[in-house]
């Protein structure tokens, strides 16, 4: 795993990290439809809220823990890694990673009832349930894991922070689902019945679709970018804030260019 931070500052930054952007998300959620009516009004200012959030979130907290926020992302890291190995994510990392961002979720949707004098844990009754919307899910899912993975074997990590804060401000607009994109999240949102919360009964189905996309994401990323071989001398490079991913060295030109 990348990073000197040993595993249980790890874990705190991604726990603390999920619960600051699902109040972001649910808050600002609250805040506009408190001050108008009008619904593509209240969506974006939602989603430059958490466009925002989610920016500043990546660029603070990734030095510690790689800013994953998001069990598809850690599982893909982990997976990618198993063959190239380097500084990729554990088993024991995921396990540990994937409670805490569910239970900082959850945590978040809770502190942002709190501030806005809402219900504590008033588990939502906003339906989300078509398949529509699960494709919606699984192409914003796919999308952000290309994105991620992708800026990764570009060496272009670095530009993380903005880049995946766009991508989910865009993608809040040009999905049906409104780019929930991440399991812990979808889970933390059933607790809030406010404008960005989803029903428990369409929960399960979004993570189906979540887990589809982020597959689907790396096939994206493998098409466009090849494999790495196990094995084969890579150089590292730093996912959205820290986490590492091996990827093949550049050529001079290649270099020259950045």
């Amino acid at each position: 795993m990348s990073g000197t931070a040993p595993l249980v500052r790890r874990v705190a930054a991604e726990g603390l990290g999920t619960a600051a952007l699902v109040a972001v998300v649910v808050g600002s959620g609250i805040q506009a439809t408190e001050l108008t009516r009008d619904a593509g009004v209240q969506l974006l200012a939602n989603s430059l809220a958490t466009v925002f959030g989610l920016g500043v979130l990546i660029a603070l907290l990734g030095p510690v823990s790689g800013a994953h926020f998001n069990p598809a992302v850690t599982l893909a890291a982990w997976f990618t890694g198993r063959r190239t190995g380097g500084d990729a994510p554990t088993l024991r990392d995921v396990a540990a990673y994937t409670p805490a961002q569910i239970a900082g979720a959850i945590a978040g949707a809770v502190l942002a009832d709190a501030m806005f004098d809402k219900p504590l844990v008033h588990l939502s009754t906003h339906d989300r349930s078509a398949g529509h919307l699960w494709l919606a899910e699984a192409v914003a899912t796919a999308g952000l894991v290309w994105l991620v993975f992708g800026l990764a074997r570009a060496g272009r990590a670095h530009l993380a922070p903005p880049l995946v804060a766009s991508y989910i401000g865009a993608a809040y607009w040009f999905t049906s689902s409104t780019s929930f994109a991440n399991p812990a999240v979808t889970i933390g949102r059933a607790f809030t019945d406010t404008f960005a919360g989803i029903a428990p009964a369409s929960v399960l189905p979004f993570l189906a679709a979540q887990l589809a996309g982020a597959a689907a994401g790396l096939g994206l990323v493998a098409v466009c970018f090849g494999r790495t071989p196990a094995g084969t001398e890579a150089e590292v490079v730093v996912l959205p804030g820290g986490q590492r991913s091996a990827v093949p060295p550049r050529s001079a030109e290649e270099s020259a260019l950045t």
